[in-house]
């Protein structure tokens, strides 16, 4: 039984010892992430351009871009004229939120991060954080 107990005990420390560690790795994880507020008020979103099917850039009011990573493929982003965002509740577009396009369906964001305006042929190299 004292065995067990020394057993836990030590599993215990470890494990504590091991969250400021996880906290901390998490947090810069997370630190590049962003999100644009209010954007179910209509008068957030200035701007957007696709970059082929794999995520879009995103201008907000202030002219501040964004870049959204998408989870996947998103069939028929790179010709839609209009799309939507789901926010779930919450009134912000960040990582948490999807893109609509109409009549193709739901696209995950896995990323959500500021960046460079798209180039004028619309490439991912303006992008701070678009994969290359």
């Amino acid at each position: 039984m004292r065995h067990l107990k020394a057993t836990f005990t030590a599993l215990v420390l470890a494990a504590a010892a091991a969250l400021p560690a996880a906290a901390s790795t998490t947090e810069g994880a997370n630190a590049s992430e962003a999100s644009i507020p209010f954007v179910n008020a209509g008068s957030s979103i200035r701007n957007w351009q696709a970059d082929g099917d794999q995520g879009l850039w995103v201008q907000d009011a202030h002219r501040q871009w964004y870049y959204a990573r998408l989870m996947s493929t998103c069939l028929g982003l790179d010709f839609a004229l209009r799309i939507g965002f789901e926010t779930r509740g919450i009134d912000n577009l960040d990582r948490f939120a999807t893109v609509i396009v109409p009549g193709y369906g739901r696209c995950p964001i896995a990323s959500f991060t500021k960046s460079d305006a798209p180039d004028k042929d619309g490439k991912a190299g303006a992008a701070e954080s678009s994969p290359s």
